[in-house]
């Protein structure tokens, strides 16, 4: 007797399903927080608390959805991509081209500010040079998926674009500079003496389609896992803000008016710790209030890129005389780059 056999549902349909329920899901969650909010809540619109608890739950939701999504499709991406074969790439390059593929590299691969030193170590070792190693450490944490797709939705293609080439290009730029300035006698002996094997296995090879979406989901809920509670800080600080701080506080100080608002804005970034997903709910806020774009933005690259953590990590591996240069080069460069930001905008 012959059986029948079921064959599996091909994962394509279930990616389908998927998309079409998040947008559904993105459409409603306005209608349905205004349902919640102002009609199940008697919040009036109006009012301090109304707009605070508004913000908050919208916020949170779109946000959630959005990661979600990006997450997920720059997850499959980087299942194409391993550290060994990421070391391939970039080693051997001439100065001007790798760093320039450090800087897109940067954008895709799994690497932030707490990797940052395994990154260092693994770059250098397998004969990366220091100037490209250093414009990827740059472009990964401050031009990442998340930073895009979150300054796209909040702010439009344009802002998200504007931000992708700016922070590539101080990536470029910066690593360039460092790189002919000849520190490696400022880098850790350690790190030299770390030996990469010649070959190794590389888990990028060989996944089906199916494998990959499971990679994607398994990213979405690690990521979710670690930046929720920078995620809810961020927004609810942003909803305090957003519903009882007086508009012209900030502008006062970090105003168009104030010539120094954007190296100021770099100076109290720099003892922060955050991320994209943290810290953009903050920057939505504060541009509503009137403060420039580019000094919104000079603000948040100096949290993401510049975080006193990341300094003390890099601490392990750079001595302190190449973290004050790394941090005077890259610092300067986001400062141009936020006086540019608000030229243009």
């Amino acid at each position: 007797m012959n059986t029948l056999r079921l064959s599996k549902p091909s994962p394509w349909i279930g990616l389908g399903l998927a998309a079409l329920a998040w947008v559904v899901l993105y459409r409603s969650i306005l209608p349905f927080w205004d349902w919640v909010v102002y009609q199940v809540l008697g919040l009036a619109a109006e009012t301090r608390l109304g707009e605070a608890v508004h913000f908050f739950l919208y916020d949170t939701s779109k946000i959630l959805l959005l990661l979600c999504a990006i997450i997920f499709v720059v997850a499959v991406i980087r299942s194409f991509f391993s550290v060994e074969r990421t070391r391939a790439l970039l080693g051997g390059r001439r100065l001007g081209v790798g760093n320039l593929l450090a800087a897109v590299l940067g954008v895709v691969t799994p690497f932030c500010s707490c990797s940052a030193v395994p990154a260092f170590i693994g770059f250098v070792s397998a004969g990366v040079p220091l100037g490209i190693t250093l414009t990827f450490l740059i472009a990964s944490p401050m031009v990442n998926e998340v930073a895009l797709v979150l300054l796209y939705g909040l702010f439009g293609w344009q802002i998200a674009a504007l931000y992708l080439v700016s922070g590539l290009t101080l990536a470029v730029v910066a690593g360039l500079v460092l790189g002919r300035m000849g520190l490696e006698r400022y880098v850790e002996p350690i790190v030299y003496q770390t030996k990469v094997g010649k070959t190794s296995l590389d888990p990028a090879l060989g996944l089906s389609w199916e494998q990959r979406f499971e990679v994607g989901l398994a990213e979405v809920r690690n990521i979710l896992g670690k930046i929720w509670p920078y995620l809810l800080l961020g927004i609810g600080l942003g909803a305090v803000i957003h519903g009882w701080v007086p508009a012209d506080l900030f502008v006062r100080y970090a105003g168009a008016n104030n010539p120094l608002a954007v190296p100021v804005a770099v100076l109290l970034g720099i003892p922060l710790y955050s991320n994209a997903a943290g810290i953009l709910p903050l920057i939505e806020v504060l541009h509503q209030k009137g403060i420039s774009m580019g000094t919104l933005l000079s603000f948040m690259m100096a949290v993401v890129a510049l975080s006193l953590p990341e300094m003390i990590l890099l601490r392990q591996v750079l001595k302190p005389r190449l973290i004050v240069i790394w941090v005077s080069v890259v610092g300067m460069g986001i400062i141009l780059t936020g006086y540019l930001f608000n030229a243009v905008l």
